[in-house]
């Protein structure tokens, strides 16, 4: 029997789906062995009959360096002397039938090649001196639910190129994204996935490196660099994660030791017909423990300040995407996918108790119920899910004439019946300016001047709506063009009044909703909001209250969407005195008409809205006003 180079008790809570930190078990890590010093290698592949260590160190010849079983685990190491950082390597193996089979990269590899290089690299241990203990202590009150969360959503391969073409590395990031991100006055960004992938087309959402930063941009210390750099900053960084799916790439996971090993066998349960990938098989003790992990590997080893799960809809039901015949109902003949839904319970709980303060996220399109309830509660524990039925009605919404827009009311008003069902953000993605969608001011009909005043007054209406705030970059200055992940935004746009006056809009919209908690507070609460008149689509106008609680100042939003302006438009409200105009969506300086209530508003003591007292506003065309009572 071969002497074992791994600990016994973590070959036993990998082999149980209990393992949290696979990175220091499997892959390549330094050590000392016997006294010597070099590097342990080590795979699973329970199936193979041989497995051996290739590289550049070896000439790729798999006779010169053979790897041994380690007990019954299903995994196989070897300790090679000499191996340095910055050596390649993959693993040669065969089947159990004694056939070759395409070299492997390494499951647990922390750095890869950059594409289209498929092999591992031997990383260096990180001397990265992490200077963000302030901000880890104290994002445990930055990101509750009763706090201000706004979130720019970035790729950041085509946010803003050098020469026009060439990409941004971390640390010109860190010293160019980071520092515009603050100054628009966003809480969080989000990065869409950088985690390895050999595919450019697919945005980092069929990734084959699930341990490794992309090295398009830079080693994994530069990478930890530029989340330090947004901690210092007060902004939180989170990161698209895709546990759903993998590409079939020969290279990757797919029929890893010549038997599905981390997806199901059967294509009714382990391929996916939208995205022609694997699905993990959910069910297995090593792949549990594969997914929790890398969860718990980026929250740790790079101080992510929360994961966004991709396409949590496809991992819950059986039936996704799928025709009567074509899935396989689980044991009790329902379409859930019950281990898809414990590891989601286990990542979240584990998530949670090791990294206070952090946010798990899910892109979750349909109505599951509870999946932001705790876990305890029979839900599925995550912090927050996209709120993906207010994108989608009040996209469609925007995208109508102004003279239909009162046949459509409901689709501004209805996302109010179950806003306080999960905690919700609020998502423009990336997914809504491609792919013959539009960017989405191009969605909007009109011409230029109507475009960015419905733009304007959407974007205040969405911040003054219930619900986290999420942005994709672009947005923030009514790029006019479809996002194209091969080239930059269109910055020069910013010459332009109109695109730079939407800029600074969300930039004040920012700094009013950190500034005013009744506009975040009681976010999952209704006692969080009330209408004025949610009824008023004779004028497509909308009015209603957003409250922090007793005894704290509220925030009135009318929001206006046909060109037509209001001179006299009486709105009630419950109290006398002046009530400050603390936004509008026409000032000149967002390149508007500027007409509006010259800074404030008296009330009179005359009946409105079932309010005794009103007062009568100037509610520009395609406008939205925010009014505060005066203290």
């Amino acid at each position: 029997m071969s002497e074992l180079l791994l600990d016994p008790a973590d070959l036993f809570l990998f082999n149980n789906g209990t393992l949290e930190q696979g990175w220091r078990l499997l892959g390549a890590n330094h050590c000392t062995y016997k006294g010597v010093t070099g590097v342990r290698f080590a795979v699973w592949a329970p199936n193979a009959s041989q497995v051996a260590l290739v590289g550049e160190h070896n000439h790729w010849d798999g006779r010169l360096d053979p790897m041994q079983p380690q007990g019954q685990s299903g995994i196989w190491a070897l300790f090679k002397p000499g191996m340095q950082a910055g050596n390649s390597y993959k693993y040669e193996l065969h089947d159990a039938a004694g056939n070759l089979l395409p070299l492997k990269a390494d499951p647990y590899a922390r750095q890869m090649e950059r594409p289209p290089a498929t092999a591992s690299i031997v990383p260096a241990d990180s001397v990265f001196h992490w200077q963000d203990a302030a901000w880890l202590q104290q994002r445990r009150t930055a990101t509750t639910h009763d706090a201000p969360v706004s979130i720019y959503e970035v790729h950041i391969g085509s946010w803003q190129r050098k020469g026009g073409w060439q990409q941004l590395d971390y640390r010109e990031l860190a010293a160019t994204l980071l520092p515009y991100i603050k100054q628009q006055g966003f809480t969080h960004l989000q990065l869409m996935p950088i985690i390895e992938f050999p595919f450019e087309g697919s945005w980092g959402y069929q990734p084959l490196g699930m341990f490794a930063p992309t090295s398009r941009f830079g080693t994994p210390d530069d990478f930890r660099y530029f989340v330090d750099c947004a901690h210092q900053l007060g902004l939180g960084v989170l990161l698209d994660w895709v546990p759903g799916h993998f590409p079939t790439d020969e290279h990757g996971l797919a029929r890893f030791d010549g038997t599905h090993l981390y997806e199901h066998a059967d294509p009714r349960q382990g391929f996916h017909p939208d995205w022609n990938t694997c699905i993990y098989n959910y069910d297995r003790t090593e792949v549990q423990s594969y997914l929790l992990s890398n969860a718990m590997f980026w929250l740790q080893e790079f101080h992510i300040d929360g994961l966004r799960f991709d396409a949590v809809a496809s991992m819950l039901y059986l039936d996704y995407s799928r025709n009567h015949g074509e899935w396989i109902p689980n044991p009790h003949g329902g379409r859930e996918n019950l281990g898809a839904l414990a590891l989601l319970r286990t990542i979240n709980s584990r998530a949670y108790h090791n990294q206070p303060g952090i946010m798990m996220v899910a892109e979750e399109s349909t109505a599951w119920p509870g999946v932001t309830r705790l876990i305890e509660h029979g839900g599925l524990g995550f912090g927050y899910k996209w709120n993906m039925g207010w994108m989608n009605d009040t996209l469609r919404y925007l995208a109508r004439e102004p003279v239909h827009r009162k046949f459509h009311h409901n689709e501004m008003t209805f996302s109010l019946l179950y806003s306080f069902s999960e905690n919700f953000i609020l998502p423009l993605s990336h997914d809504e300016v491609v792919h013959g969608k539009r960017s989405i001011i191009g969605r909007i009909p009109g011409d230029d001047w109507q475009k960015f005043a419905t733009l304007r007054s959407y974007l205040a209406f969405m911040w003054a709506h219930p619900g986290k705030k999420l942005l994709f970059m672009g947005i923030e200055f009514a790029q006019r063009a479809e996002w194209n992940h091969d080239q930059s935004l269109d910055w020069h746009l910013l010459q332009y009044p109109s695109h730079s006056g939407v800029q600074t809009l969300v930039r004040d919209l920012n700094h009013i909703y950190a500034g005013n908690p009744a506009l975040y507070r009681l976010d999952t609460s209704e006692s969080g909001f009330s209408w004025v008149d949610a009824n008023d689509y004779h004028h497509s106008i909308f009015s209603f209250w957003r409250h922090a609680g007793e005894g704290a100042q509220s925030v009135l939003c009318i929001a206006n969407f046909t060109p037509m302006e209001h001179k006299l438009f009486r709105i009630g409200v419950p109290a006398p005195g002046r009530y400050l105009e603390i936004l509008n969506t026409d000032a000149a300086v967002y390149a508007g008409g500027n007409q509006g209530n010259s800074g404030s508003v008296l009330a009179e003591p005359i009946a409105a809205n079932g309010q005794e007292w009103s007062m009568r506003v100037t509610l520009p065309s395609l406008g939205t006003l925010y009014f505060v009572k005066e203290q």
